[in-house]
């Protein structure tokens, strides 16, 4: 109990001190995955959009895969992205294996198809509330897409963060494609699993409350996202 306790203080002096190594990891870590989601979202939302209003043959077969993706695992992500991008590789003469951008591609890959589904629900559900309206006004596929993500905008950020909570707790895919490579490629759940293994427990405390604090904020983003739209629906 006497070392546990010492760890939590040793933990809470580097976090209240600002150690550089581990706000550094916590730096790269939030570089990658606020990137990873900002293309996943760019990508992502009008992928939803499209599948909520479009109707195709073999929609319903497109939207199981989607939600399938949702639940892949994330060391198969990191298994093909490692596949593709190492020297044997399509992309190998780009040499991005183990450096950041690898990590990025990875984390896309796992945080888009969250992003495109939960985007697709919600303005699926909207757009059938507004189907009547927008063929009185005829307006085009295209139109109804931008209308539709502009309305649902808050409800559309929840799915954004949601991708973003996966994308900063990933572990598996990062670690095959990047390497873990210190100062370059090391991350906080990264970090986290190698300094438990090697018994420096502090700074695994330390990255883990970090992580622990993200998800509140995050979840705190969404009850006040949510709470803004309820008041701009009834506005």
């Amino acid at each position: 109990m006497q070392d546990l306790g010492q760890a939590f203080a040793t933990a809470w002096a580097m976090l209240t001190g600002f150690d550089p190594a581990l706000w550094s990891v916590v730096l790269l870590s939030l570089k990658v995955s606020l990137g990873a989601v900002a293309i996943a979202s760019a990508l992502g939302i009008p992928l939803g959009a499209m599948l909520a209003v479009a109707r195709f043959p073999g929609r319903g077969g497109v939207l199981v895969l989607l939600n399938a993706m949702m639940g892949l695992p994330p060391v198969v992500i990191g298994l093909l992205v490692y596949l593709l991008l190492s020297a044997s590789g399509p992309f190998g003469v780009l040499h991005l294996l183990y450096t950041p951008t690898a990590m990025v591609v990875a984390q896309t890959l796992l945080v888009l198809p969250i992003v495109a589904a939960l985007s697709r629900q919600v303005i699926e559900d909207l757009a059938l509330e507004y189907a009547d309206y927008f063929r009185s006004l005829g307006l085009g596929r295209a139109g109804a897409v931008a209308t539709l993500i502009y309305d649902a905008r808050f409800s559309l950020t929840t799915a954004v963060l949601a991708g973003f909570g996966r994308a900063i707790a990933e572990v598996g895919a990062v670690m095959i494609v990047g390497g873990n490579i210190d100062r370059v490629t090391r991350v906080m759940t990264t970090t986290i699993a190698l300094e438990t293994s090697k018994g420096n427990i502090a700074l695994a405390l330390a990255l883990g409350l970090v992580l622990i604090l993200i998800a509140v904020l995050v979840n705190v983003a969404v009850m006040g996202l949510r709470a803004t739209a309820a008041r701009a629906a009834y506005a």
